[in-house]
């Protein structure tokens, strides 16, 4: 625990104006980010007695070892870099708004030739036009097969539309009337978007217009004695108008607005948002929050509009917003909304009527939310103290093991080697910390050797992002607000199968092989040490555990293993285990990590195993592309005769000239025969049959999948 007085600028280091700034911790991580009129007078309110700050403050600034702010013109800029830093850092002590659920969008591709009418779900699309979000996909499915009958617009993926057009015959949806077949040239590109904009136009609440046509269109249809026609406009009609009754009136002046309203207790704070738009409830959605800080409703709301607008434009952005408080000051904020729109918004607590009544409302739903919400995250939250309590009584530690990292090693009788790396932290699992390596320091199975290279590198790794912090922690600027990325080639990889220098991977498929620096910020590979290591196995691996942490001169982190066979724990130097009771939530939790990084490793192991079959000598000849391999397989029908052919017939085939066909006919000649595949439950040797052939050409392994996945440790 950090003394702030240790870290306090200097009397007048801090100027009186405005800006952002940025607590960080020991480790160089940015813990709190804030923005303030005066930044003098705002840091000067952490620095106080420890006594009289808020509980959550003092831990914030006791966590904290450093400050650092940036000076800006106006709070405006204030409050917008202030969301691209949490949007950055993710800092823990910061208010994040945490969705219940992903909502679903009613979505319209305007950004392609063919607009498309689909629910999506995840980060918005430019060029994508969205409504809602709904509270169910069903709802928004209801509603696109009402309105399909007036506005036919396409609803088919890119793979049907386009086999549509190949074959000149349109889907079901075109036969019955409810898609106007652009992919069979029924309407041009220009009609069909036409239909897209009315389609959104109704959506946004501009329905009486649609609806007095269509009636009109009826009545001349009456009184020209065409009544099938008139009878099938009647049905459109009642379309629409039951497609607008899923949504009754609650603003008789046809607003758009978003209503945002808060439930709080001193721990937590729940925020529910309806948006109106025409003066009828389009989209609901909620949040719940951890108050990590001292906060007001005020700031709660602000917080709230950040997240809602922080990366929306134009129309997205509704002329009124509602809320039960105005953020101090509020000038600023209004002045953000107005930029993201391009338009004045007005952002006031309504006061009486209509809007007032719906507030209540929402109100009523953010206190359900909260209550529903505290009810499903107490005995969670309990258990899970309770697990990583017992887990440092059991294992004599000092404090809770927040962070928790566990290892296993996985291969196929000796083959295609690898570990895999897990981390829990407060008990859950933390999927973007998890890592992946290749056991390439030796050949072989050595569960033993392996655990202690995957050790080493994992923590050599952690001294080294130690030591460059430590050398660039002096010359440190923090006031310029300049923020520097330095790219070093390190070799890490994604999970997409990119060959690299040293194999680490990402679960998530993100990019890790940045080093970023600490002005950055954001966490670096493997930069934060565990409180504990657990490794799947008993004494020997965690033995070898503990040397490999010996070695490097790490002497502060727990070790222990975990034996699948009577569940026991081992720990480094004793001769007997340590045995949790069955009934125990530390062994459970155990349990589930040792289980977490079984599953990991074998994805993985299995993984580089089926790219093995695959693989293929014809794989090693430059130029030659998938096309051409299929070619040469579909001609000789297994690679054994491709590989007795002679380069006269090998030219035989389209495609293949001369001189690629002496490419392939040498490079077949250098590898050596594939061993024949062999069925692991009744020791037969596997024919190549045609069909059987894997992408690679390699005859594919086809016996008792379930037996040889036994044998996978």
């Amino acid at each position: 625990m950090a003394d702030p007085s240790s870290y306090r600028p200097k009397p007048g280091e801090i100027p009186d104006s405005p800006g952002v700034y940025r607590f960080r911790d020991e480790h160089r991580r940015v813990i709190y980010v804030g923005k303030a009129k005066s930044l003098r007078q705002r840091l000067a309110n952490y620095f106080q007695d420890l006594a009289g700050l808020h509980p959550r403050t003092r831990s914030m600034v006791t966590t904290a070892a450093s400050v650092e702010w940036t000076v800006v013109s106006t709070e405006v800029e204030a409050l917008q870099l202030e969301y691209s830093w949490i949007k950055e850092y993710d800092p823990r002590f910061n208010v994040k708004y945490r969705d219940d659920k992903s909502y679903p969008y009613l979505a319209v591709t305007m950004n392609e030739e063919f607009p498309r009418v689909q629910v999506m779900r995840g980060h918005k699309k430019k060029g994508v036009r969205y409504f809602g979000p709904y509270a169910h996909a069903w709802a928004i499915r209801d509603t696109v097969d009402l309105l399909l009958r007036v506005f036919p617009v396409r609803t088919c993926s890119a793979g049907v539309f386009k086999n549509a057009a190949r074959t000149g015959r349109p889907c079901l949806l075109g036969y019955i009337d409810k898609c106007s077949a652009p992919c069979v040239d029924r309407v041009s590109a220009q009609e069909h978007r036409e239909l897209a904009d009315e389609f959104c136009d109704f959506m946004t609440g501009r329905t009486s217009t649609y609806i007095r046509r269509l009636e009109k269109q009826m009545g001349e249809a009456a009184e020209e004695m065409e009544y099938e026609r008139a009878a099938r406009l009647r049905d459109d009609i009642g379309a629409l108008k039951k497609a607008m009754e899923k949504n009754a009136v609650v603003l008789a002046d046809a607003t758009d607005a978003d209503l945002i309203a808060v439930a709080e207790d001193e721990l937590e704070a729940a925020v529910q948002i309806f948006h109106v738009r025409g003066g009828r409830v389009r989209g609901q959605r909620g949040w719940v929050t951890d108050k990590v800080e001292e906060i007001t409703t005020g700031a709660l709301v602000e917080h709230a509009l950040q997240q809602l607008y922080g990366e929306e434009t134009g129309d997205a952005v509704p002329k009124e917003v509602l809320v039960p408080a105005l953020p101090d000051p509020v000038e600023p904020v209004q002045e953000w909304l107005t930029g993201r729109r391009g338009s004045g918004v007005s952002l006031r607590i309504p006061q009486r009527g209509d809007k007032k009544a719906l507030m209540e409302t929402v109100q009523r739903n953010a206190q359900q939310a909260l209550v529903l919400h505290k009810t499903k995250r107490a005995s969670d939250l309990t258990t899970r103290s309770r697990a990583l309590e017992e887990i440092a009584d059991a294992l004599d530690l000092d404090s809770a093991p927040l962070r928790i990292e566990c290892y296993d090693i996985s291969h196929l009788q000796g083959d295609d080697v690898v570990a895999s790396m897990v981390v829990f932290e407060d008990g859950l699992a933390r999927k973007s910390e998890y890592r992946r390596f290749q056991i390439k320091g030796f050949a072989g199975q050595d569960d033993v050797r392996s655990m202690h290279e995957v050790i080493t590198r994992r923590f050599r790794r952690y001294l080294a992002e130690k030591e460059r912090t430590g050398e660039w922690a002096d010359g440190e600027t923090t006031v310029t607000g300049e923020t520097t990325v330095e790219t070093t080639v390190t070799g890490e990889t994604t999970e997409n199968g990119e060959t690299t220098e040293n194999g680490e991977t990402t679960e998530t498929g993100e990019i890790i092989g940045t080093s970023l620096t600490e002005d950055d910020g954001r966490p670096k590979k493997f930069a934060y040490p565990p409180q504990l290591v657990v490794v799947d196995g008993g004494a020997p691996q965690v033995a070898a555990a503990r040397r490999a942490l010996d070695d490097l001169g790490i002497d502060d982190i727990a070790v222990c293993g975990l034996a699948k066979r009577l569940e026991e724990v081992w720990l480094p130097g004793d001769d007997d285990p340590v045995v949790l009771p069955r009934t125990s939530e530390g062994l459970y939790l155990l349990q589930r990590v040792r289980d977490e990084a079984h599953r990991f490793a074998i994805t993985y192991q299995r993984t580089k195993r089926s790219k093995r079959f695959r693989s293929s000598p014809l794989d090693d000849v430059p130029g030659l592309g998938d096309a051409r391999k299929q070619a040469l397989l579909k001609h000789f029908g297994s690679l054994k005769k491709l590989r007795s052919a002679t380069i006269d017939q090998i030219c035989e085939v389209p495609g293949i000239g001369r001189k690629t066909a002496e490419t392939i006919a040498a490079a077949l000649a250098q590898a050596a025969p594939a061993a024949p595949a062999v069925n692991t439950a009744t020791g037969e040797i596997m024919e190549e049959e045609p069909g059987t052939m894997g992408t690679g050409g390699e005859p594919v392994r086809t016996g008792a999948p379930d037996e040889r996945r036994g044998q996978e440790t």
